[in-house]
């Protein structure tokens, strides 16, 4: 058993990376003044447009960029861990500037949507790169964005709780929670979620709705981070694994904190075994002609 105060940080970043940083060190800041051990702060987090374009590309680092040396750097000055959504250079780009000093031309230009879990020593414990890319309501992310390997499990422990993370829409998905949070796959005891929830007719529904929904059926806390106006909807909150809000936000910039505890998950699943109760695993998909789902 074990307790982690978790801090969520709601903001819009800009198109500046090193403002973000800026705007991550003071919520890292306010966040250990709090008694927080974590910082999750939204998608994107280290670049933002409302275009998903060549400004994402020429924007996106590797993880030994700059960005995440600051993030580790924030979190060996502040003592708190974090985890961040940065835009990281895919793997071809990364090769190919290392080679010629140029980002690939082959084909469109491309970036991966990455979180970073990164400890208080600075260690990187983590990362997640989505795998469910937002082709949805009128949005087309797997036209720039290389979408992460759908057999990834990204849970890392913090004071012997483990945290399980995934990205905005692959919330729709509820067998990515499921495996996270599995004690067959993840075992993770939260799951946090940055996002950036596009604002739109019903959408505020759906968030809170599929985040309940997600640490109901799998008695486990979920922490969903939103980016706030004009593009998102902000909305953070911290759900027990009853479904009941502990902490919640609204649409303005800011942060909430509140703390995690396993022996509230014990007692919930004392209650309400359904993991151990369930009959059906979750699968890797395949696509036609055998290749897995990206």
């Amino acid at each position: 058993m074990g307790t982690l105060t978790i801090a969520a940080a709601q903001f819009a970043p800009a198109d500046d990376s090193a403002a973000n940083l800026e705007t991550v060190r003071a919520a890292a800041v306010d966040a250990a003044a709090r008694g927080a051990a974590l910082l999750v702060t939204p998608e994107y987090s280290s670049f933002f447009t409302a275009e998903i374009d060549d400004r994402f590309v020429a924007a996106a680092q590797p993880l030994d960029g700059p960005f995440v040396s600051g993030l580790q750097d924030i979190a060996r000055d502040t003592g708190v861990a974090l985890v961040v959504g940065i835009a990281e250079t895919t793997e071809a780009a990364t090769t190919e500037a290392a080679t010629t000093g140029a980002a690939t031309t082959a084909g469109p230009a491309r970036f991966r949507n990455t979180l970073v879990a990164v400890l208080p020593t600075g260690e990187l414990a983590a990362t997640y790169r989505k795998v469910h890319l937002y082709d949805a309501f009128g949005s087309r992310e797997s036209d720039r964005i290389e979408s992460g390997d759908p057999e990834q499990l990204p849970v890392f422990e913090l004071e012997g709780v483990r945290i399980g993370l995934e990205t905005c829409y692959d919330l729709r998905f509820p067998e990515v929670t499921r495996r996270l949070a599995a004690p067959e796959h993840g075992a993770a005891d939260v799951v946090v979620l940055p996002a950036e929830w596009v604002r739109g007719p019903g959408k505020e529904h759906h968030w809170r709705t599929l985040l309940t929904a997600r640490a109901i059926e799998n008695t486990v806390w979920v922490v969903g981070v939103g980016q706030t106006p004009p593009i998102g909807i902000g909305a953070s909150v911290v759900l027990d694994p009853s479904g009941v809000a502990v902490a919640a936000a609204g649409s303005t910039p800011g942060t909430l904190v509140a703390t995690v505890d396993t022996a509230v998950t014990d007692a919930v699943r004392r209650v309400n075994p359904s993991l151990g109760l369930r009959r059906y695993d979750v699968a890797l998909r395949a696509l036609p002609g055998g290749a897995a789902r990206r």
